[in-house]
């Protein structure tokens, strides 16, 4: 028989023996240390959220649309957060998603933008280069279990050339004449659709901001996470341009229409 206690398993406490008489003397660690370990720490979930940003082609140049809501949880918390932001002499992002993620990317595309232009080579990043950009850290960050609770659009108009594309958390890229992040995705991808897809190179400046304001309507009344305020950005070949915010005419009225709105008893 084994008369030692110790070797018969794991004690219930490392700190002392299996008889708790004494403590048993620990060590201190002097191995390597990791300078890092306990730095800064990205978002683990997400809390402060934006929703929808549409964009969509037309004649001369790209146009995107996002509300100015940032939602604490299911709190309409934040109501003059800008979601879309200039980035460069041609493009502009929108993002939805998670705004300190949000925050983060646009510090990193600032130090990229400082770093293109201290190198004076005689290039300039354009739209597509961004989205590349943009598709390697999502990715990245999604292979090292380090993700960013965000999805980006981005439009640029470089060298006659208009861009549209699409990232996301995942990394997963593609591009079209229409888009739509959160739940515009499912609400006012359609209506987009509908409305642009094969009459992109018809469409004029004017005509592209109604369309982009029925939907953002559309999905004000839909949306529980939207805002009636708003701001709309055009890239076109005299560069990004981001308005002011402005606020949609909304009325409720019409619900009373609805059969099983409110108190109605037929």
């Amino acid at each position: 028989m084994d008369h030692f206690p110790t070797n018969w398993g794991r004690p219930r406490n490392d700190a002392y023996d299996s008889y708790g008489t004494y403590p048993i003397p620990h060590r201190p660690y002097n191995g390597p240390k990791d300078a890092f370990g306990e730095g800064v720490q990205r978002t683990q979930q997400p809390i402060v959220t934006g929703t929808s940003v549409l964009a969509i082609k037309y004649k001369d140049g790209i146009m995107m649309a996002a509300d100015n809501l940032a939602s604490y949880g299911s709190l309409a918390r934040f109501k003059d957060v800008q979601r879309l932001t200039a980035v460069g002499e041609f493009t502009v992002i929108g993002a939805s998603g998670d705004m300190s993620d949000f925050q983060y990317i646009q510090s990193m595309l600032d130090d990229k933008m400082v770093e293109e232009f201290t190198s004076q080579d005689g290039h300039a990043l354009g739209p597509a280069e961004i989205h590349e950009y943009l598709s390697f850290i999502m990715y990245g960050r999604r292979t090292k279990m380090d993700p960013l609770w965000n999805s980006f659009l981005v439009g640029g108009f470089k060298e006659g050339q208009r861009f549209l594309a699409y990232v996301d958390l995942l990394g997963t890229t593609y591009s079209a004449s229409a888009m739509a992040t959160g739940y515009g995705a499912h609400i006012a991808l359609p209506l987009l659709r509908t409305a642009v897809e094969g009459k992109e190179n018809l469409l004029t400046e004017e005509q592209a901001q109604k369309i982009l304001e029925e939907c953002m309507k559309v999905l004000f009344y839909r949306d529980a996470r939207s805002l009636n305020k708003y701001q709309i950005a055009t890239i076109t070949a005299a560069g990004p341009s981001i308005s002011e915010s402005r606020e949609l005419a909304t009325s409720w009225s019409f619900a009373e229409g609805i059969r099983g709105y409110g108190a109605q008893t037929q």
